[in-house]
Order: structure tokens, then sequence, then C-alpha cells
């Protein structure tokens, strides 16, 4: 591994002094931790970046979910790291992340922008169970009432469920848990090294029953394999039941980086969808059009079926049952709905 920004230049990513452990007891065999002192923490999002948000803080590089979609894998090779399983094993650790933010909140510069966080990698991955960077980080928000969000498929987050009461008595925050599909055969082979669907709605739940408001990103929505009217009806079904305030649907994209092991992954688990792939993503990294539309309608008609929307925290929710298969479908006479993309 060439670490080529590494230095003392003001360009150089982080300092000299990387230790690098490879740790073997169960919960992270197999996984190498690169610990670094990073250079800076907050982060300014490239202006031509779809993502809606202007600043981020990112606590690892490289995620052990592995999830074989992640968009972030593009990134390890500006480190040259392998994109595939070493992305999802070398995993890079900035350790001063929680001093490092605090000293830059205080900066004469920083005017108290919203700061998001999982929007790269997720900093509730396994690491963050040994290495703690974020209730540092919780802190250093909430002491400078900095507004934040966090984006995460971790159920480490409920270790810092007092940290958000905190934060949320002082600045707006906002917290949303990424469940694209209830499917647990897709879930094992597609997020290998992420708690199961079921798991994650579970911290929507509690995250709601304590005053916490929680939305669900949909995402990533998998054409042909968690795409069928059933999937999305029981997946939108299951986020009303959990409390969510909001869901919201991201059909998968695939980047350069994640696009290849993603095709890969397709090739050795569902051959025959092969075609159909390269057909649909022959002009880019993003599902036609067409497709990213009629899957926003479908699960904005079953949120407003389901009762997701505005409520009042805490207020109950009424799930209506299954409709009966001769049960006619919503009109479509809302305005055309817009694929949101955040990742």
């Amino acid at each position: 591994m060439r670490w080529e920004n590494l230095g003392e230049s003001p360009s150089a990513l982080f300092g000299t002094d990387v230790v690098s452990r490879t740790i073997d007891t169960p919960e992270f065999r197999g996984i190498t931790f690169h610990e670094v002192r990073a250079r800076s923490i907050v982060n300014r999002v490239p202006g031509a970046s779809r993502m809606p948000f202007e600043w981020t803080v990112n606590p690892y590089r490289g995620c052990s979910h592995a999830c074989v979609y992640c968009f972030a894998r593009k990134t390890h090779s500006y480190l040259d790291l392998d994109t595939g399983l070493g992305f999802d094993s070398q995993i890079v650790v900035k350790v001063n992340a929680p001093e490092l933010l605090r000293r830059e909140l205080t900066g004469r510069r920083w005017r108290g922008d919203h700061i998001a966080m999982g929007t790269n990698v997720d900093c509730y991955q396994r690491a963050e169970g040994r290495y703690r960077l974020m209730p540092g980080i919780l802190a250093a928000l909430r002491d400078h009432a900095n507004p934040f969000s966090i984006l995460t498929k971790g159920t480490l987050i409920l270790r810092d469920l007092e940290l958000l009461r905190q934060a949320a008595a002082v600045t707006d925050i906002g917290i949303s848990v990424s469940v694209g599909f209830l499917d647990r055969e897709l879930w094992r082979t597609v997020e290998p090294g992420t708690p199961a669907p079921d798991r994650r709605l579970d911290v929507v739940r509690t995250l709601t029953a304590h005053g916490i408001p929680c939305g669900v990103l949909m995402a990533p929505v998998i054409p042909f394999l968690g795409d069928s009217p059933e999937q999305l009806r029981a997946t939108v079904r299951a986020v009303a039941e959990a409390g969510a305030g909001s869901v919201t649907p991201l059909v998968l994209h695939l980047r350069p980086g994640a696009r290849e092991w993603f095709m890969a992954w397709l090739g050795h688990h569902h051959p025959r969808l092969v075609r159909r792939y390269a057909a649909m993503y022959a002009d880019g990294a993003y599902a036609p059009k067409w497709y990213q539309r009629r899957i926003t309608r479908q699960v904005h008609e079953l949120a407003t079926e389901y009762g997701i929307g505005p409520t009042r925290p805490g207020a109950a929710r009424r799930i209506p049952p299954p409709p009966a298969p001769a049960a006619g479908r919503a009109a479509e006479t809302a305005a055309e709905p817009t694929q949101l993309t955040l990742l």
C-alpha cells in the first residue's frame, strides 16, 4: 500500500504517523485498521455533486458493511487501496476526528452550517465499536449547537442515544436509517456485513420512541431483485410499522469502482440478469429516468396508503391491513415525482 497522500505539505490528507493493525478477534477477524491523524475533518462537498448538503464529516474510509454496490468504493483507490475486498477489510481510522472537529468548529471561518455524516461510508460500522469516535464527535456538535444529520445501517447508533437526545435539545438533527428491502437472502449476499433489515427497523422504532425523529432511506431499490410491487409494499409497510416519519426511495446507481464489483457479484449470484443490467445502465451510473420515476411513484403511493408523512412526535400511526387482490390502485393523477439522489 502506498500512502501518497501522507506528508507535511498542506495538500496531504494525513500526517506521516500511520499505525496499521490487523485484528484477529472474532468480530474483527481479517480486518486491518490503518490509524491515521487527519489534517482536517470537516470537508466541503464538491460543487458538482448531487448531494443536498455542503459539509460532511467522515471518521472512516473503507467499510466493513461490505455492501457490494457501495459508491464509495472508488475513494479507496485514492490511497492505492483495492476497491473490492480491500474496501471491505482495509479500514482507515481518523483517530483524532473528535478533537479535530472540536477545533474546527471553533474556527473563525466556521459559520455553523449543517454537517452530514454517513454519506460516504457508515460512521457506525463495526470499527466504531472499537474506536468509539462518534461519542466525541456528537459531543462536539452538541456543545456548539451545530446542526447535523446521520445516515446509517448500524444498530450501534443506539449506544449514543443519550447524546443524540442532548443534541436534539439544542439544535436541529436528522437521523435516517437505510433499509432498501426486507428479503433476507438478498441481504445476506449484497450487504453481508450489515445488521439485518429488521434490526435496522428496530433502530427506527427505538429512536422514534425516544422523541428523535427518524426517517428511512429506502436504498437501494435493486432492479429485478428488490423492486416487485409485493417487495415494495412489504418494505414500506414495515417502515410505517416501525414509526418512521418519512420514506425516501433511491434506485441503485453504479459508479465506477462500485460498478465493476457489483457486476462481478451479479455474474456469480444472478448471471441471468447480467445482460439486463448492462442494458439498463448502458448510459451511465444511473438507471433510466422512467424507471426511477416509476419506483418513486410506487413508494410515494404506498407511503400515503400506510400513513407515512409529517406527524406529531410520538403520534400513533394507523397501519391499514393489506388490500384484497381485487382492490384498485390509487389513481396516478399526482404530479410526476422526481427521483431524489443523496448518494
